[in-house]
């Protein structure tokens, strides 16, 4: 398998995207369009728009997230977005426990029924972006990986997500599909962790998203594998009913579903739901 070394052009491309998108902050969706019209109206200019909203999102979307809230406190200069960026189990386990939010963004739709389930969300979820694994390997490859099979061979230190976090259960999947049983040496609870382990040379390899790979520049190289198909994760969004600015969340759900976000997300490597 061929290795593709990802250089450090997503935060040119992000930047260059937030300049041309600055019109377009506040989003275009109506009410009647969106799954989440119900829970409360579009706003008609930024200047409306006040307080804090507070967006609990998955941590591989720490980077396209703070662009994309960024651009919408320059759209919207009364608003604060503030950020809790973890595995998408804990932060959905937060949100059960009364952690105060207004927005949760999901890497899979499993943790989200989990917010829906127990009737916290506002309205109908929204699919907005989707992913899928790649392996992340230290620069020169010297474990020498070419294949997904290659992280079982004995001596090969491998780190994934823990199961119950999306890129975890991902990882299952592509084993399973592979018929490949993994040893890791350690389970992380989010994809950042583990990208973090594969760049201090603690790991010879690790299972992340693209989108983590091509955000890490030169500090990993990435290896493709087909078993990857089988395990695509849809990322959902939400507003949160016991959200304290319901009408600033909305607004900034629509600007991730939207023009704005939806530019910064494909720019980051991220596919459309």
């Amino acid at each position: 398998m061929t290795i593709v070394r990802r250089r450090a052009t997503p935060a040119l491309a992000l930047a260059g995207l937030l300049l041309t998108t600055a019109a377009c902050g506040s989003g275009s969706s109506t009410d009647d369009e969106s799954p989440q019209g119900g829970s409360s109206s579009s706003t008609s200019s930024g200047g409306e728009l006040s307080g804090t909203v507070t967006v609990f999102a998955a941590a591989s979307l720490k980077k396209t997230f703070t662009a994309i809230g960024t651009e919408f406190e320059r759209t919207h200069p009364g608003v604060t977005v503030t950020f809790n960026f973890a595995g998408s189990s804990d932060l959905v386990a937060q949100i059960q426990q009364g952690a105060p939010a207004d927005v949760f963004a999901s890497a899979d739709t499993t943790n989200m029924a989990k917010a829906t389930g127990d009737s916290l969300t506002a309205a109908t979820p929204a699919n907005f972006a989707s992913n899928t694994l790649e392996i992340a390997v230290p620069p020169g490859n010297p474990a020498k990986i070419a294949s997904l099979a290659d992280l079982a061979r004995p001596g090969v230190k491998v780190v994934l997500c823990a199961p119950e976090v999306p890129c975890g259960s991902a990882a299952a999947k592509v084993e399973a599909a592979a018929k490949v049983d993994i040893k890791p040496v350690s389970e992380e609870q989010s994809v950042t962790d583990v990208l973090g382990k594969v760049t201090s040379m603690e790991a010879d390899a690790g299972l992340v998203y693209v989108t983590d790979v091509l955000g890490a520049g030169d500090a990993v190289e990435g290896v493709e594998f087909p078993e990857s198909s089988s395990a695509v994760n849809t990322y959902p969004i939400a507003t949160l009913k016991a959200s304290k600015n319901a009408v600033a969340a909305q607004a900034f759900l629509e600007a991730v579903t939207g023009e704005p976000g939806q530019g910064i997300l494909a720019a980051a490597g991220f596919a459309k739901p």
